[in-house]
């Protein structure tokens, strides 16, 4: 029964291998030549400016759940309604209350969002 495994077992080693001498291999055979400016903190080819502990707005963090909850209901949402006329016609109205719940959870993080002034784009 793991016997079955082997192969799957081989690539996954075989790929952790290659991607860890891929990348270390740059630090033994690359030019290490670092000077003030190579060191300097990178922030879109612009000098850094502010402090690094200033607080995010809040308003980026309801932009990712945004996101988040666009996500999750794309990717759960269309292979079930690709499926729901053959699940209706074996279970009725069954098929249709959970995929009902969850989009009721999905509408309450948007409302959270919009309570929020998540939507605002000012």
């Amino acid at each position: 029964m793991i016997i079955d495994y082997l192969p799957i077992f081989l690539v996954l080693i075989v790929a952790v291998a290659f991607g860890g001498i891929v990348v270390f291999s740059s630090t033994l055979f690359g030019p290490q030549r670092p000077n003030k400016v190579k060191l300097m903190t990178y922030e879109s080819g612009k000098d850094p400016v502010g402090n690094v502990h200033e607080r995010i707005s809040i308003k980026y963090y309801l932009v990712a759940m945004l996101f988040i909850i666009f996500d999750i209901e794309v990717i759960y949402v269309y292979p079930w309604a690709v499926e729901f006329k053959t699940a209706y016609a074996q279970y009725g109205i069954f098929a249709f209350l959970p995929m009902l719940v969850f989009l009721i959870v999905l509408e309450l993080g948007f409302l959270y969002v919009y309570m929020k002034g998540g939507l605002k784009w000012d």
